[in-house]
């Protein structure tokens, strides 16, 4: 009799507990900020030019009617040429990179989605993710740019290897709309400020050509520079010059549709039993 009621109460208790638990899933695009989006010419740093596919899985614990924790992670590619922006196009370079995020996060909704049709939220949190820029060669080889060091990390003073894996701080905030007891489906934008300024591999300045091809050797000064890919005179330029804009880190970003399925039937949450506008008990 004993151990009946305990597996009762530790049923009772995984199905309450089940009620609270979120399955969220994530489809959309992704996007960064830094030196291959960066418009010369108008100051523009965001653009939702040169889309690339995210997409992603999580879960979401109910504390309360509005607070509630999440953890999710993300797998998508970001991506930028110098030919789609404005003002960069002699230094002809582009990058392609996956990102794959882990987050952790508290959430917030502004408007109880329990008893609101309509839900806006915010979130922020912490987050480890990993890249790998890389490109491809004039004999369509695909590179990855880390090792090439092509700012001289690794043998100029005060330059080091930037590290693939690191962490971040993410935020944003979306809609949701309750469309049953157990599903949401929404809006969302989740931004990662990181504390990169090598998403891209474009950071700093030039280093010397004959330098980097000794450390480097040939492919390394090939992809640091590729306006004489072009054809139009253009040259390798001097030690020192203008690669990218180190004062401001990289970034990146999602945007995309959100679907929320409760695992479990029917509001999570303990209290009166109360229903509310959704047919779902009101946490007290």
């Amino acid at each position: 009799m004993k151990k009946l009621l305990i597996v009762a109460l530790l049923g009772y208790s995984f199905h309450v507990n089940a009620q609270k638990l979120h399955l969220n899933l994530f489809a959309g695009v992704a996007n960064y900020k830094g030196d291959l989006q960066y418009n010369a010419r108008s100051g523009k740093q965001y653009s939702l030019k040169q889309p690339k596919l995210a997409i992603g899985i999580g879960g979401e614990y109910e504390l309360s009617n509005k607070f509630s924790v999440r953890l999710g992670a993300t797998k998508a590619k970001i991506y930028a040429d110098d030919k789609v922006q404005l003002g960069q196009f002699e230094r002809n370079l582009n990058f392609t990179s996956s990102i794959f995020d882990v987050m952790l996060g508290l959430q917030y909704y502004i408007l109880d989605p329990n008893s609101h049709f309509i839900s806006p939220y915010a979130f922020a949190g912490i987050a480890y993710f990993h890249f790998n820029p890389y490109t491809y060669d004039t004999t369509n080889t695909k590179v990855f740019l880390q090792p090439l060091s092509t700012e001289g990390q690794g043998f100029v003073a005060g330059r080091d290897p930037y590290k693939l894996s690191q962490f971040s701080i993410p935020f944003g905030g979306g809609v949701k709309l309750s469309l049953s007891e157990n599903i949401r489906v929404g809006i969302e934008v989740s931004l990662r400020k990181t504390f990169t300024d090598y998403l891209d591999d474009v950071s700093s300045t030039y280093v010397d050509e004959n330098l980097l091809l000794t450390n480097r050797g040939p492919q390394a000064v090939e992809l640091a520079y590729r306006g004489d890919e072009l054809k139009t005179g253009l040259v390798y330029p001097p030690d020192g010059t203008q690669r990218g804009t180190q004062v401001r880190k990289d970034w990146f970003y999602f945007t995309g549709l959100t679907v929320s399925y409760r695992l479990g039937n029917g509001s999570g949450g303990s209290g009166s039993g109360k229903k509310n506008k959704l047919g779902c008990p009101v946490l007290r």
